[in-house]
């Protein structure tokens, strides 16, 4: 006897467990009234990520391809499981005459980074930020490497280094 309640039981707390998932399935699939899932592979020409999404750290470039880092590594120094790498030297400075420091390559390891944002906290020039991309599947971890500072780039001007 107590088998057969144990069905009924069991078969009537999944039913009252399945009510509200049912209720927005049904409703959803006859009205596409409350639809908020984004069917990814299909729209991507028009997603449209929100502003506070943290999708990778970027280095800042303006219009000029000028960035603000002056390779202080302080970054480097804030995240917690080196998924950064900055490459500075000095040279002198032609209006001064004292060494100045100037970034050679910022190196972002995107497979190790948590997203935990002490780069960009801890970066004194605003230098870092999110970026809005999400794209990153890969078969191989390698790929996850980028140089965030671009071909070319220079440090902007009013910067100390």
């Amino acid at each position: 006897m107590s088998y057969f309640s144990d069905i009924i039981n069991g078969t009537k707390t999944l039913l009252t467990g399945m009510r509200i998932t049912g209720k927005y399935f049904f409703v959803n699939l006859f009205t596409r009234k409350y639809v908020i899932t984004q069917q990814y592979p299909d729209n991507i020409d028009t997603l449209k990520m929100f502003d506070r999404f943290r999708g990778e750290i970027t280095l800042y470039h303006n219009e000029n391809n000028e960035h603000k880092c002056d390779a202080c590594t302080l970054c480097v120094s804030a995240c917690p499981n080196g998924s950064l790498e900055v490459f500075g030297d000095k040279k002198p400075d032609p209006e001064t005459g004292k060494n100045k420091r100037y970034l050679v390559k910022h190196i972002y390891h995107l497979e190790m980074c948590t997203m935990c944002g002490l780069c960009i906290e801890a970066c004194p020039q605003d230098a870092l930020e999110w970026g809005q991309n999400f794209h990153h599947v890969q078969y191989d971890r390698s790929k996850l490497t980028k140089v965030l500072n671009k071909p070319g780039s220079k440090l902007m001007s009013g910067i100390k280094g």
